[in-house]
């Protein structure tokens, strides 16, 4: 499908046609899977069933929200690859809450048992949070600089399509990444 008929279907579901996205859903489940796999390639080997589950709770939280001006169908998926980030440390969240103690209010935390995402080491779960909270940190000094690596790491998403959804050239893309990357660095290792 064309990106600017994906365009109209997306705006046709936020005006509240069911039947938008009911051709929506087949083009952006494929496409939100290939972002899923692509993060879960980084992980350990043997998780194509993490990559499902991830983004199957990425899209049935999607296709739930309501009031989205959604733009365009880059629109779309970063909003996809933030969400796909909310998850996996919330997952790792609710592991390390359980490690604590936690395990009752952990289990309860969201709808699918998202154990399955991520690795279940506890030193898996605290880099993960690490890194959320200095994105974070970055965020605030620099919101640019934390999409590109939103979509980069948590998006799974190549230069190009980063600078297409960030309406920048792959060079930006690529000088924001390399000082991103050192700024968490030095951040992390503090």
């Amino acid at each position: 499908m064309a990106s600017g008929e994906i365009t109209v279907l997306l705006k046709a579901w936020a005006a509240g046609d069911r039947a938008a996205l009911d051709r929506l859903i087949p083009v952006m489940y494929a496409e939100m899977y290939e972002l899923a796999r692509r993060y879960m390639k980084r992980e350990r080997h043997g998780n194509s069933l993490q990559a499902t589950a991830l983004i199957n709770e990425a899209f049935v939280r999607l296709v739930n929200v309501n009031d989205v001006d959604w733009k365009d169908r880059t629109h779309f998926f970063a909003v996809s690859a933030q969400l796909m980030r909310r998850i996996l440390v919330d997952a790792a969240r609710a592991r390390s809450a359980a490690k604590r103690g936690g395990e009752r209010r952990a289990a309860h935390s969201t709808a699918v048992n998202l154990d399955q995402i991520a690795d279940a080491s506890s030193k898996r779960a605290s880099e993960l949070i690490a890194v959320d909270d200095a994105l974070t940190a970055l965020a605030q000094i620099d919101p640019r600089k934390a999409q590109v690596v939103e979509l980069r790491f948590f998006g799974g998403l190549e230069v190009k399509e980063t600078a297409e959804i960030l309406g920048v050239s792959p060079q930006t893309v690529m000088r924001d990444w390399k000082l991103a990357r050192v700024w968490l660095m030095r951040e992390l290792g503090r």
